[in-house]
């Protein structure tokens, strides 16, 4: 347990503390800053309303331009997850515009990760006499498209593999959110709700760190929160960074969280603490799932948990008497993001424990967000292309899984089997971060054609046969983003500076070049600014405020709370008993999962995070965020102090971690803060790409330990279910 005293004040001057340092200069920041800084007061500063790419957020950010180069970067007041501030990664990663490792003009592979500067007309061509030929032969669904997406992506992306008739989009959620967005969906209708937090009186977050990311304005409201004296509660086998703001952590058995989200809705039942007008009302087989919740007692926890019954049973009575002001949060890459084999049933379960507390739509509970209404291209004068015949690759295999994400390592599998023969990955490191990368590696090898669109060197983008550069965020428009939210808005990521390198360009150039070349060109016959006029009609916005602006709230689209809407599930309610999930030959109501592997006496299980300085590897090649990792040894991995004396092991020393896949050598700091069968290392180290200096050799790649493998509902990478042994080494 945790009793902080920490306030609102206090978090907030700490966290601006870190951005402080994070935006302080290094040597790679001062090689392109000092010379115009010498400018003094006269010169020329232009404040560009944008939103940031250090994370997958996109909060809303102005930047500041001196003599025509990037000078700092302030957080966009008016956006709602930016509330006028920046994370530290934020303000770092900004300067990949400046990077000495930027790729500068496109390459064709003509050996071992070897590669020779092509033009961009014989790039567009080669590709598109690939593609054409693998279409013709193999068909439209032997090819792939897999992308981390940002605004101008999410529209692009599919339209361009839809032109070429294929159905094969997928996204980067499948090692981030898609157990979640599953369980979700098929009990509440959407992939996600957002948390009334600052109204909240009792909070739970399950594998969930607002200290860790991802916006500021997530901690701003936790921080409102706990002044107002609401109860914080941290579920983790590891204290997270907003164990600051909390006020109990419980350090649980890593995988078994299902267990506590069943044995606390079995609570509030038994105590007729949940809410019998909301269930009446607003849900389905609630009969079914509460017979089925009696015998999840908190004794039977206990066991599984390492939690107490007493402990179980108060928290639970707590929320109950809390509520609808009482809600689990609802995650990212958390317990019931994507990491264990029954994080999609616990994602289920925790969006019926919300249900249960009847906070749907009710302040300080769980919100379905209101959308702004934006318009669409003319269809007769820039026709959609048809829809593929075939359905996407992996739509079979996991029924279960959210559409729009797909299950992108299907397109792994497909190409180890023969049946994937092209792939295009934009703003993804599929390579490193979404499978084993000794499978990935080998499964892309397999392919005739992989295409890498991308701002650095990543791993995915050596095993690529061509590599396609793009701008970076710093120095293109983009597709309106719209927000959703208690208030809907927009926003408008717009170039800040003239291109550095000449021969880059933003996606959207790329998709339009290339479809033309491809002979799609038809549905790609529309400019960008084309694009986003007719996106703003419906608002009554202009093209030119919205420029002026950057981010721009609807305050009279705000949603009502207290008013409960039909929602997109079969039934058009809360789904305790779930059809779908019967047709599909799961069980329709949630039930105990064991996770998939379990930690011996003489073994840990490996789990892995975030930090607040970085979103993963995409980060980790910012020369001023990894000197923060170098100066406090952020990439060792936490062993707790009773297991490490049991090994001989000390703080600092250096040990070997064998899994069944891979070993590898690191130091060891030794905490408290993490559950004793559990190892915990940091998510954003590993790189090997040569051509990615300053992240090159820091730490170990958590992925090298995962096993291929993924859950069967949502086909969400298992990558928890990891088992290890550590010894001490020489260093």
């Amino acid at each position: 347990m945790v009793d902080t005293k920490l306030s609102r004040r206090g978090f907030i001057k700490a966290s601006a503390a870190t951005a402080a340092l994070a935006s302080a200069g290094t040597v790679g920041f001062n090689e392109w800053s000092s010379e115009y800084v010498k400018a003094g007061a006269n010169a020329e500063i232009k404040e560009i309303p944008s939103t940031c790419n250090a994370c997958s957020s996109k909060c809303g950010m102005i930047g500041h331009v001196k003599n025509g180069r990037l000078w700092k970067l302030t957080g966009h007041p008016d956006h709602p997850y930016s509330k006028g501030k920046l994370c530290a990664r934020g303000h770092g990663y900004a300067t990949v515009v400046y990077s000495q490792d930027r790729l500068t003009q496109p390459l064709k592979r003509v050996g071992e990760k070897k590669f020779e500067p092509i033009t961009w007309e014989q790039a567009y061509k080669e590709i598109a006499e690939k593609l054409n030929k693998i279409i013709k032969e193999h068909g439209p669904q032997s090819v792939a498209l897999t992308e981390d997406p940002r605004a101008s992506g999410k529209f692009y992306s599919p339209r361009f593999i839809n032109a070429l008739g294929s159905s094969n989009y997928y996204t980067h959620h499948v090692v981030c959110s898609n157990s979640r967005d599953a369980g979700f969906l098929h009990t509440v209708g959407v992939t996600a709700t957002s948390a009334d937090i600052s109204n909240a009186k009792y909070i739970m977050f399950i594998g969930r760190s607002y200290g860790d990311g991802i916006r500021p304005s997530s901690v701003q409201a936790l921080a409102s929160a706990k002044d107002n004296g609401a109860k914080i509660v941290i579920v983790d086998p590891r204290l997270n960074n907003t164990g600051n703001l909390a006020t109990e952590w419980l350090a649980i058995r890593p995988g078994t969280d299902l267990a506590l989200v069943l044995a606390m809705s079995h609570v509030l039942i038994k105590e007729n603490l949940h809410d019998i007008e909301f269930i009446k009302n607003y849900t389905i087989g609630f009969e079914e799932y509460a017979k089925e919740l009696k015998k999840y007692t908190p004794e039977w926890a206990e066991k599984i948990t390492g939690l107490p019954a007493d402990a179980i049973t108060r928290i639970s009575m707590d929320m109950g008497k809390a509520k609808p002001k009482a809600l689990i949060e609802q995650s990212w890459r958390g317990a019931f993001g994507c990491n264990y084999e029954n994080s999609t049933e616990t994602g289920r379960a925790v969006a019926m424990f919300n249900a249960l507390l009847g906070n749907y739509q009710q302040k300080g509970g769980s919100i379905f967000g209101g959308k702004p209404s934006l318009g669409k291209l003319n269809k007769e004068k820039h026709p959609n292309p048809k829809e593929p015949e075939a359905p996407k690759a992996g739509s079979k295999e996991f029924p279960i899984a959210y559409p729009n994400n797909g299950v992108a390592t299907i397109v792994a599998k497909e190409a180890l089997e023969g049946k994937m023969k092209a792939a295009i990955y934009y703003h993804s490191n599929a390579a490193l971060g979404y499978g084993n990368p000794k499978v990935m590696k080998e499964a892309l090898s397999k392919m005739d054609l992989v295409v890498a669109i991308d701002v650095q060197m990543s791993e995915t983008a050596q095993l690529a046969h061509y590599v396609l550069p793009e701008v970076t965020y710093i120095e293109r428009d983009e597709v309106i983003e719209g927000l959703s939210g208690k208030i809907p808005g927009i926003a408008f990521r717009q170039q800040m500076v003239e291109k550095v390198h000449p021969e880059t360009k933003p996606i959207h150039e790329i998709y339009t070049e290339l479809a033309k070349v491809c002979g799609v060109g038809q549905y790609f016959n529309f400019s960008l600014d084309e694009l986003n006029e007719a996106m703003l009609a419906p608002t009554g916005i202009t093209y030119k405020q919205l420029r002026e602006k950057g981010t721009i709230m609807f305050p009279n689209e705000e949603i009502t709370l207290g008013k409960m809407k039909e929602l997109k599930t079969p039934s058009g309610k809360v789904e305790f008993y779930s059809e779908t999930y019967k047709e599909a030959g799961f069980k329709p109501i949630v039930e105990w999962i064991e996770p998939k592997v379990s930690p011996a006496d003489d073994s840990f299980r490996l789990i892995t995070g975030k930090q607040a300085i970085h979103s993963h590897t995409q980060t980790a090649n910012i020369p001023i965020l990894m000197q923060i990792t170098k100066d406090y040894d952020l990439e060792r991995i936490w062993i707790n102090p009773i297991r490490a004396k049991a090994l001989g092991i000390k703080d600092g020393d250096m040990v070997e971690l064998k899994s069944s896949e891979a070993t590898s050598k690191i130091r060891v700091k030794l905490t408290e803060r993490i559950h004793p069968e559990a190892i915990f290392v940091p998510s954003h180290y590993g790189i090997t790409s040569k051509d990615l200096k300053t992240g090159q050799g820091i730490g170990f790649g958590y992925m090298e330990h995962v096993p291929f493998d993924f859950e069967k509902w949502s086909g969400a990478g298992n990558i928890h279910e990891v088992i290890v042994k550590v010894r001490k080494v020489n260093g």
